[in-house]
């Protein structure tokens, strides 16, 4: 038998997901009712379900079995902090990174509050639309304090710029305060997205610091308010009460 045999399982199972023949929140078969209709071993089939769960189309439930997941929304981690690239490659879906703007300019007012910094300070803005599959859904705006990061290119931003930052510029990034709020669509994020009905956008606001604690990155992250869903894992300790 072909010992890749766990792909025909997943190729199956994703086409018949993607296609909407499996709707979002069906239970797949059991284990062993997918070893029986295959004829393999219960490995195999566990092999091809974890395959289907690392690239987004199902969630399995200890006790309960598998569900598919909505497809039309794109999770987003509440907790740590990924960059847009590599959180493309983990969804798996077909995305490309729109520069608009790469520039030094002085601080804004806003943008100083936000990183407690002089008003006399500069900031390298970078300005980025998100297409996934087609359609802009995100907005990123960021700002880089200049004095930590003295430079910034288009040819950087359409790539990542936190590899650059840690690769080239040997920053280490640690930590981020994230803000989440539903606000009203701007006149920009109507002209730089691909809105369609919808007058409202999630935005995150992430405030980064470095190892050493320094605040050194502003950034607004606006959302289409369908395309995705933040999500976050939470552990119960013992004896806390309800």
């Amino acid at each position: 038998m072909n010992t890749n045999i766990f792909l025909q399982i997943y190729h199956d199972y994703s086409e018949r997901i993607q296609s909407g023949e499996i709707a979002a929140g069906t239970k797949l078969p059991s284990e062993n009712d997918l070893t029986r209709e295959y004829g393999i071993s219960r490995e195999t089939v566990r092999k091809a379900l974890q395959l289907l769960s690392e690239n987004g189309f199902i969630h399995k439930i200890k006790g309960k079995g598998s569900f598919v997941l909505d497809l039309g929304r794109m999770n987003f981690p509440l907790s740590g902090l990924v960059s847009f690239k590599e959180m493309s490659e983990r969804i798996g879906r077909k995305s490309q990174t729109i520069v608009y703007t790469t520039e030094h300019i002085p601080i804004p007012h806003a943008v100083a509050r936000h990183l407690e910094t002089d008003k006399h300070a500069t900031v390298w803005q970078v300005i980025r639309a998100r297409n996934i599959e087609g359609e802009k859904v995100i907005l990123d705006k960021d700002y880089f304090r200049s004095d930590i990061v003295p430079l910034l290119t288009k040819e950087i931003a359409s790539g990542s710029i936190y590899a650059y930052l840690e690769n080239e510029l040997d920053l280490q990034i640690s930590y981020a305060k994230k803000v989440i709020s539903v606000e009203d669509a701007t006149a920009e994020d109507k002209e730089l997205l691909d809105l369609k009905q919808y007058t409202h956008v999630v935005v995150v606001r992430n405030y980064v610091h470095l190892e050493d604690t320094t605040l050194f990155q502003y950034t607004e992250s606006r959302h289409r308010l369908d395309k995705f869903q933040f999500v976050d894992f939470a552990r119960r300790s013992p004896g806390e009460e309800k």
